[in-house]
Parts: C-alpha cells; structure tokens; sequence
C-alpha cells in the first residue's frame, strides 16, 4: 500500500536532520516509484563532498538513475523538504520527474514557485506536477533552527 505525501515527507525530513548531524544545510529528499517504492534518499553533502551541486535532490537522482540503469526517471516522485533551487529544477526537468512534493516555500531562492517557475514552464521540454507546503511548517522549523544555532557560534 503507498504512503501519503505526508509519510513520505517525514522520511525527507530524517534526511534533513542526518544532513544538519554533519553540519550540512538540514535540506533531504527521496524519490519514490510509481509502485510506492523508495528508489533513494538522501540530505545535503555540498560540504562533505566539496561540491556546490551535491544537493538533496541531485544526490538522490544521480543515485536513482545508477539504480534503475536510466538517466530518465520516469513515473517518480521527488520529495524534498524546501522548494528546490534553479539548478534542482532544471534536472528534475532534465530527468522527466512526474511530480515534485515540496515541504517549506524558499522565497530566495525557490526555483519552483517563489523566485522562478521552472518545471511549470510550458516553454520547456517537460513539466513536473508540484504539490507544494506538505508539512510546511516543520520543513521550514528545521531549516530555521539550523540557523539559529550556526548564527550563535
């Protein structure tokens, strides 16, 4: 029986306080099938790996295509715990995701629906389905705290 966006997104926010454990911005993602099944999980690892790309959402598709032996990650969902940034957006595009659920609006940087609409644009090749504010709140509290605390040291 598939989850509810919800159960998922709990298991996105796991990711996210594993990633602020190593000192990563609290930001986790996972892709799941079209049967329910989770492909892969993951948080942020920009300073671990020293790679500005290495995002929730980047890890977790470059994992789900050595996986399912297909850059095209067709009749997926991406959970992430904030709005993906532009470059987070233009792969989920790149990578034929279905359908984008989002926890906490990004109003710097949201590539989705805060700052720019990439994925809803018609213009381009592919355009994701997005449900967006799906625990909202405590998307968004992690990520606050996170930096409440960085800002005290």
């Amino acid at each position: 029986m598939p989850q509810s966006d919800r159960d998922y997104m709990r298991m996105a926010l796991d990711e996210a306080r594993m990633a602020a454990d190593r000192g990563e911005v609290p930001v986790g993602a996972l892709l799941i099938d079209s049967k329910g099944k989770i492909v892969a999980r993951d948080g942020n690892r920009t300073i671990e790996l020293n790679d500005p790309t290495a995002h929730a959402e980047i890890l977790v598709m470059r994992r789900a295509g050595e996986l399912l032996e297909n850059y095209r990650l067709l009749d997926t969902t991406l959970y992430v715990t904030i709005e993906p940034c532009v470059m987070c957006a233009g792969a989920l595009v790149h990578a034929r995701v279905s359908r984008l659920v989002f926890g906490a609006d990004d109003a710097k940087a949201g590539g989705v629906i805060s700052c720019y609409e990439v994925g809803l644009d018609g213009r381009l090749n592919h355009m994701v389905e997005v449900t967006r504010g799906v625990l909202g709140q405590e998307c968004s509290l992690i990520l606050k705290d996170f930096f409440r605390e960085r800002r005290k040291k």
